[in-house]
């Protein structure tokens, strides 16, 4: 576990101290997916997003909902090495449009900062540039690397069959003393040209998102389109809900993706929902790292719990995956939506 944790922060700071220009993963941690029915089918949700996770999803989903609604989730990842956190919120206003707000925080905390902790045989302190004898741990100080990322959501349904939403992103990552702030922006389109399938499409960091590290080091951070389908099958007194999405990414990535051609990369994600009459769900799916993931939901009144499960591949070192989310929906007469198409 202590070779994890290296690897981890080592992978943390090599992004911030990096070049300038376009870094391959700096917005990698904008994709690890929220909400544990979209993880339970392996993140293939663009086109099926009709929840206050929409905001992250697919703006454009966010339309779709007609009480306001509040979603939390917090998952521990390597051994909980790193803390994964989410919160949102989504209201209806007026006859046919939505607004959101999200936040996400990636961290690793309380990093131990052994620089100026060496002292000699005689207990003198020492500074990087000496060789000491050991670690004096009252000198020892803490430090956490984060990223913060902030969504405001507008989305509006144009009619019952179409539906569009933007985001504006604002970006925020901290490692130790330093730190970097970026905005950026995602456009979404929400379509269903048959009552059986919908579509849906999110185009994020539409004009190239700009991390700016008070180094003076830049990131940017390249659009990704996430454009995804869904087919709905009513059998067993339930419905059936397969999907598939593709990430299409412009980063160069020719070893870590699925597929590619030149520099366009392409991920799928795959999954398959099962609901039984609003009351359960079961999900299985295939991410896209190559993750088998299961979940399962109840609906209770006013509330849904979600669980979803990743497996890790390999060593056991670091560890599976588990993923609880819970959304509470305002569902009475004076929160519905006022006028709606």
């Amino acid at each position: 576990m202590k070779t994890c944790a290296l690897i981890v922060v080592m992978l943390v700071a090599g992004e911030a101290i990096g070049g300038t220009g376009v870094a391959k993963y700096a917005g990698e941690f904008m994709s690890l997916g929220v909400g544990g029915r979209a993880l339970g089918m392996g993140g293939a949700f663009v086109a099926l997003a009709n929840d206050v996770t929409a905001g992250y999803w697919n703006p454009a989903g966010l339309a779709r909902i007609n009480y306001p609604q509040i979603a939390l989730m917090h998952d521990e990842q390597f051994g909980s090495l790193v803390n994964y956190d989410y919160g949102a919120v989504a209201i209806p206003f007026g006859a046919n449009t939505s607004l959101g707000f999200s936040l996400i925080r990636l961290g690793v905390d309380d990093i131990p900062d052994t620089r100026s902790a060496g002292v000699d045989a005689t207990g003198r302190v020492l500074d990087g540039t000496n060789e000491f004898s050991r670690i004096d741990p009252s000198l020892v100080t803490y430090f956490n690397a984060a990223d913060w990322a902030f969504y405001f959501t507008y989305s509006k349904k144009q009619s019952d069959d179409f539906a569009y939403g933007a985001n504006v992103k604002i970006i925020r990552r901290e490692l130790g003393d330093n730190s970097a702030t970026g905005i950026g922006f995602d456009v979404g389109v929400w379509y269903a040209p048959f009552d059986n399938v919908v579509l849906g499409a999110n185009l994020q960091d539409i004009t190239t998102t700009f991390l700016a590290w008070d180094t003076g080091t830049n990131e940017l951070i390249s659009p990704t389109m996430k454009v995804g389908s869904a087919y709905f099958i009513e059998a067993f007194g339930g419905r059936f809900a397969p999907a598939v999405d593709f990430d299409i990414r412009f980063e160069n990535r020719r070893y870590a993706s699925t597929a590619n051609i030149g520099p366009v990369s392409l991920d799928l994600h795959s999954g398959l929902e099962f609901q039984y009459k609003n009351l359960f769900a079961l999900r299985l799916g295939y991410s896209d790292i190559k993750q088998l993931t299961l979940g399962g939901g109840i609906q209770l009144p006013k509330l849904s719990i979600d669980y979803s499960f990743a497996k890790f591949d390999g060593t056991n070192e670091l560890g599976n995956t588990h993923r609880i989310s819970i959304m509470f929906t305002l569902e009475a007469e004076q929160f519905r939506r006022v006028g709606e198409l």
